[in-house]
């Protein structure tokens, strides 16, 4: 029989004492965000899903436009709300229903299945990029916004100066986080095609936008590792499968080979 998760509470604890541990933000977090991908999972996987790390999990994206395909649509979302975990659809669908000219359309659907959360992109539809500040602008009044910025061509390389000034005018447009971009497969964007991080990018944005504010989708685990080391455990990372939000968690913690030394005392 499925478990009821009314009125469900996460309560955190680690299960025996250790030192040196780095000291983790919690829920509800302005940093240290774990945003995770959901590509269809079906009720049961989100139920067991929140069971077992529904602590590090802060906010969940229905991939592209699954939405529109997923079974139970608003049974599953229940029991995110449940959960406390606030869940948005992904930057794709808005941009199928701007392509569309259905604008409205998806505001509604934003009310119909209550939610408080939205993702404005234009990774791979040719938009002005004041045409998508007056989106931001105006589902701001509406729900929380979450702006992406970057390409989703691999052969588009955006400057870093242009990186700066789009975070920078969706924030003031009224975007809450921005979204670096770098595709489920993490080799857009932020990394070449390799996966390899573009450093320099990184640094010179965090030179102008506070970490805080950005939202680095980091879906590879070298990728996951490199953010922790460069900003520190409570790094903002998303686009993170299911199975691999304990995973990360341990990583941000310095309890995985890759961070091991990192926290500890010299």
């Amino acid at each position: 029989m499925r478990r009821s998760l009314v009125g469900f509470k996460m309560h955190f604890a680690m299960n025996y004492n250790l030192n040196q541990i780095p000291e983790r933000t919690t829920k509800p977090r302005e940093s240290g965000f774990t945003m995770v991908m959901d590509k269809g999972q079906s009720i049961r996987e989100v139920e067991d899903m929140i069971d077992i790390s529904g602590d590090f999990i802060d906010i969940v994206k229905l991939g592209w436009a699954t939405s529109f395909v997923t079974k139970n649509l608003k049974e599953k979302l229940a029991v995110y709300k449940s959960a406390g975990i606030p869940v948005y659809l992904g930057g794709t669908l808005f941009k199928t229903f701007v392509a569309r000219g259905q604008f409205e359309d998806y505001r509604k659907v934003l009310d119909e299945f209550g939610l408080e959360h939205a993702e404005v992109s234009d990774g791979s539809l040719e938009m002005n990029h004041d045409e998508k500040c007056g989106y931001i602008s105006t589902l701001s009044k509406q729900v929380t916004v979450l702006s992406e910025v970057g390409s989703k061509d691999a052969a588009k390389i955006i400057p870093p100066y242009k990186w700066i000034e789009q975070m920078t005018t969706e924030l003031e447009a009224g975007a809450w986080k921005v979204i670096g971009e770098a595709r489920e497969s993490g080799n857009v964007g932020l990394f070449r095609d390799s996966g390899e991080v573009r450093q320099g990018l990184v640094e010179e944005i965090l030179t102008q936008i506070p970490s805080e504010k950005i939202l680095w989708e980091a879906p590879q685990k070298a990728q996951q590792v490199w953010f922790i080391k460069l900003i520190g455990a409570n790094v903002n990372l998303g686009n993170i499968a299911p199975n691999e939000v304990i995973p990360l968690e341990t990583i941000r913690l310095g309890l995985r080979g890759d961070t091991f030394f990192h926290f500890l005392d010299k």
